[in-house]
């Protein structure tokens, strides 16, 4: 993705509001604790309040801030990035303060640090929130610009303009397009005028004032676009290249600096990073608690099971997870035993081929097989397979081998992360959606990710099932 890059006045503006507005925080949670009605009636002699203390907090949050890459646009661009950032970077902070005070100041009011911890949440997103929308509406105001002269008027080049015009609040400015097809001349591409052949770049970035320059040719266009960068080197403008390669790419695009070669990855997970961590200690939190809590549930479901008709309690089923990989999900038995040599007997197809192989009707579910589907308790056992890493809680469903293998090839997009419990399908549909079209909730579900995306599916998901609706 093109970004605009980094200012320096802007990350220093940034960072030392930042720390003036906790420090703020702190001295308004020392007086808040004061004048509030909770807790303990406290006393200025009672709180053993220093001046340190400030010089802590400055420490503590410079150290995370910029460990956490808060300053950082590449991470902070759109709103839902920063926000993240923002809440995993208070938090850390403001858990390492507390083991500062448990070490040193430990007299100071627990109620107090609490107040601290909310104002400087409030205040910090509060205030990025009323600065993303400042710059939003100043537009082309902004006093940093930075004007892009984009090399190439084909698919990725218009692709690269339409990024430069979505963003234009952060202070890119698209200047147009250099090309050499005949027929693009002068044309208004996507807010860009095609101003003159390759040839002409030169004279481009001189009349512009460009100040950066972004190749996105065709594949076939290596040489021109050598001689075209070799020939940039004496000119002020920054050159980046745009790989016409991004088609292969299932999601984003990774960029990796192998001791100097540049490798771009097309099949990375679509969730990694910071979100892949917090997903993963979710998963655990999540899983683990479940788990402790409805061990009784879920020994009554097994004696049932055992009782209602002969075959195993635990059902493993091969099934296809991230990345295509294989692996053994774990259900509760809700079917006759060998119920899958029946398959052939329930499996139906839509007119356009698509395969439906769940039915309402079906001859293989049990008596007490339907009522765990219906409640969904047939898939407790899922914990575990969240709990090995296998799953998570939240994720496109794990699909069945015969499925997958009559998949078209946009539909592999869904493995690039790991498979749910329950996910985006779920709250949509559940069963009551043909099996293909799933699919598409998957890639909405993927392309829309954050961990707030997580929490509203798992909430939803609670009166999904308490409704039965769409469970067969």
């Amino acid at each position: 993705m093109l970004r605009r890059e980094e200012d320096t006045n802007f990350i220093i503006y940034a960072f030392v509001s930042d720390l003036l507005l906790t420090l703020l925080a702190l001295y308004v949670a020392y007086h808040a604790r004061l004048l509030l009605p909770f807790g303990v009636n406290l006393r200025t002699p009672d709180i053993h309040f220093v001046p340190a203390l400030y010089v802590t907090v400055v420490a503590i949050w410079t150290l995370v801030f910029f460990l956490f890459n808060v300053y950082d646009t590449r991470h902070t661009l759109r709103a839902v990035d920063e926000l993240q950032i923002l809440l995993l970077a208070i938090s850390i902070a403001a858990f390492v303060f507390a083991g500062v005070l448990y070490l040193s100041y430990r007299d100071l009011p627990r109620l107090m640090f609490i107040y601290f911890f909310i104002v400087d949440l409030g205040a910090l997103i509060g205030y990025r929130w009323v600065l993303r929308i400042g710059l939003r509406w100043a537009g082309a105001r902004q006093l940093s610009t930075r004007r892009i002269l984009v090399i190439g008027a084909g698919r990725v080049g218009q692709t690269v303009a339409q990024r430069i015009q979505e963003e234009a609040w952060t202070g890119l400015n698209l200047v147009g397009y250099v090309d050499d097809a005949p027929e693009k001349m002068g044309q208004v591409l996507l807010g860009g005028t095609v101003l003159g052949p390759l040839s002409s770049t030169i004279q481009m970035v001189d009349r512009h004032h460009v100040d950066e320059v972004v190749f996105a040719l065709p594949l076939h266009a290596h040489e021109p676009l050598r001689r075209l960068v070799i020939s940039l080197q004496e000119q002020p403008v920054r050159v980046r290249v745009v790989p016409d390669v991004l088609d292969l790419a299932f999601f984003r695009a990774s960029m990796e600096d192998w001791d100097g070669i540049p490798l771009i990855g097309l099949r990375d997970p679509a969730i990694n990073g910071v979100n892949r961590l917090i997903k993963r200690i979710f998963d655990l939190i999540v899983a683990s608690t479940t788990v402790l809590l409805s061990w009784p549930i879920m020994l009554s479901v097994a004696i049932a099971v055992k009782l209602d008709s002969p075959g195993p309690i635990i059902l493993k089923q091969e099934r296809v997870g991230e990345n295509g990989r294989l692996f053994h999900v774990y259900k509760f038995r809700s079917m006759v035993d060998h119920a899958d040599k029946m398959l052939a007997q329930v499996v139906q197809e839509t007119e356009d081929g698509n395969i439906i192989h769940k039915r309402r009707d079906d001859p293989r579910i049990t008596r007490v097989g339907r009522l765990i589907r219906r409640t969904s308790l047939d898939e407790l056992p899922q914990l575990l397979n969240v709990l090995k890493g296998e799953m998570s809680m939240v994720g496109p469903r794990p699909e069945l081998p015969f499925i997958v293998a009559r998949y078209e090839a946009w539909q592999h997009k869904r493995f690039a992360v790991p498979p749910g419990i329950t996910g985006w399908w779920q709250i949509s549909g559940r069963s009551d959606k043909p099996m293909h079209l799933h699919t598409e909730d998957d890639l909405y579900y993927i392309s829309h990710y954050s961990p707030l995306l997580d929490l509203q599916i798992l909430w939803r998901t609670i009166g999904v099932v308490l409704k039965g609706k769409g469970a067969y």
